[in-house]
């Protein structure tokens, strides 16, 4: 990639189908195709000049799909708002968040009513898992039904991963900070374990899935964390002041294992 525009040698390799072109410049050009239709053009007439074979097979395959097309109705056009909601949302992350702020609220009433554990906000239980399962949800094979067509689109893997728990984030932590402000909890005593166990949720989910990531990290928390505060009425090491660095040491080091391994969220297996 080099200016405003791809090289032509890169445009033509890509067109060849070329396999000795870098992953990262191949990913980078078709990054560039989705919003710029003069490299389509030119791609295009690459492609007509160097690989008559496959202009011909797209020639045959229009010219039986011309006449079916023809009698179909055309879409209506989706309003921009939609557009660009999909591009961070997926539809089964709409009721989910819904879920979160309502979990969000109900937290606060019990806290309100005293009906928390002793000293422990139930907001500071529920605070640091609430984005673990929003990142599930929005990156989950079973949950998404086009998660296919998703990995193999030319901006799919650490790209979308990173735009999906934004908008899980964007969510979340804006419904918890007054919650927390209301309850009297600290905010980085929510915030930071919160980023923590999303990162680790995404270093995790490169190896094992996103999905099982969550629901180990999840089980975790509710057996270190909750239920010894629950038992002692007290809140637990993980809960206190004093553990903060530690979680700051957790979503450094979370951070740094998704940016290493960025490659491995480009294959199916992290939809598990």
């Amino acid at each position: 990639m080099s200016g405003e525009h791809p090289a032509v040698r890169l445009v033509d390799g890509y067109a060849r189908g070329d396999t000795d072109l870098a992953a990262d410049d191949v990913w980078a050009l078709e990054a560039h195709l989705e919003a710029c239709r003069i490299c389509r053009d030119r791609l295009s007439a690459s492609v007509t000049a160097q690989t008559p074979a496959v202009t011909a097979l797209v020639g045959t395959v229009w010219s039986g799909l011309e006449p079916q097309l023809a009698g179909t109705a055309p879409a209506p056009p989706r309003r921009r708002r939609s557009a660009w909601l999909s591009g961070w949302l997926t539809p089964v992350m709409v009721p989910w968040l819904a879920m979160v702020v309502t979990v969000t609220l109900l937290a606060l009433l019990l806290d309100l009513a005293g009906t928390g554990s002793g000293a422990v906000p139930p907001v500071l239980l529920l605070a640091p898992v609430l984005p673990v399962l929003g990142v599930a949800a929005s990156w989950s094979r079973g949950l998404d039904p086009a998660y296919e067509l998703t990995a193999a689109a030319p901006r799919a893997g650490l790209y979308l991963v990173l735009r999906r728990t934004a908008s899980v984030l964007a969510v979340v932590v804006p419904a918890l900070l007054p919650v927390g402000w209301a309850t009297g909890v600290m905010a980085a005593q929510w915030l930071l374990p919160s980023l923590a166990l999303t990162s680790a949720t995404l270093a995790l989910g490169g190896v094992v899935g996103v999905t099982r990531a969550a629901v180990a990290l999840v089980a975790v928390w509710a057996g270190a964390v909750v239920a010894p505060t629950l038992a002692a009425s007290r809140p637990a090491p993980a809960l206190q002041t004093g553990g903060l660095p530690v979680w700051a040491l957790v979503l450094a080091l979370g951070t740094a294992v998704v940016l290493a391994r960025r490659s491995a969220y480009s294959v199916l297996d992290a939809h598990r």
